[in-house]
Formats: structure tokens, C-alpha cells, sequence
């Protein structure tokens, strides 16, 4: 019966070691992918490809700032920012990952700027 125990507890504690050389396996590994994430923003300037809603694009300036802080008072959760793409200035807003997200605010946006439509473009990685 003494021998029967021991042979549970010898069992038992090579469990544990494996358990425990599993999980260090598994920090190492997620240590490399967290380098290796990080390696890419350094490459990429930490942009990735995406979806914006372009809902000004015109040669005025005044109008397209004026498009701007239009959007930021309506919608004050997405971003938005004037690009100057010769000869046009351009309004973009937010920067979804997917164009399902990005679908989803557009539907919204253009009960307000009925001309928005979506664009793929690089946005900013999130960390």
C-alpha cells in the first residue's frame, strides 16, 4: 500500500514538472511574438492597413476646416483629420481595422454628411 502512494506521488510530481516546462515554453513564445510586434511598428511607423470615412474632399481649404469641426462636435469619439492630397483637401475620419466597423460608423456619419463614403488606407497600429 506504502509502495502504491509512493508510486501516485512520483506520478504526481512529474506532472507538475512537465506542467511547469509548459508554461515557461509558453512565456518564451509569447516574449518572442511581443518582440517581434514590436520589431514590425518600428518597421511599418507603427501603421497598419485599414479602413477611414472620407467625408470632404475639394481645393478649399476654409471649407474643408470647416467640414472638421463640424464632425468633431457631432461625433467627438472619432478622430478626424485634414490631409492635403494635391490639389484637394481632404477630411478623414476614424481609422477601423475592419471594414465592418468602419461600415457601421458610416451609416451614422452620413445622416450628417450624406457625400461620405469609406477608403482603405494605412491607420495607426494600436498597442
Amino acid at each position: 500500500m506504502k509502495m502504491f502512494y509512493f508510486i501516485v506521488l512520483l506520478l504526481c510530481f512529474g506532472f507538475q514538472i512537465k506542467a511547469q516546462e509548459n508554461q515557461t515554453q509558453t512565456q518564451l513564445k509569447l516574449k518572442q511574438l511581443i518582440e517581434k510586434k514590436a520589431e514590425y511598428h518600428k518597421l511599418t511607423g507603427g501603421e497598419t492597413d485599414g479602413y477611414r470615412i472620407k467625408i470632404y474632399f475639394g481645393i478649399d481649404r476654409e471649407a474643408a476646416k470647416l467640414i472638421k469641426t463640424k464632425f468633431s462636435q457631432k461625433f467627438n469619439t472619432i478622430d478626424s483629420d485634414i490631409d492635403y492630397q494635391q490639389p484637394n483637401f481632404v477630411v478623414l475620419a476614424g481609422a477601423f481595422k475592419s471594414k465592418l466597423e468602419a461600415t457601421e460608423q458610416l451609416k451614422k456619419i452620413q445622416i450628417e454628411f450624406p457625400q461620405s463614403f469609406i477608403i482603405k488606407g494605412k491607420i495607426k497600429a494600436k498597442s
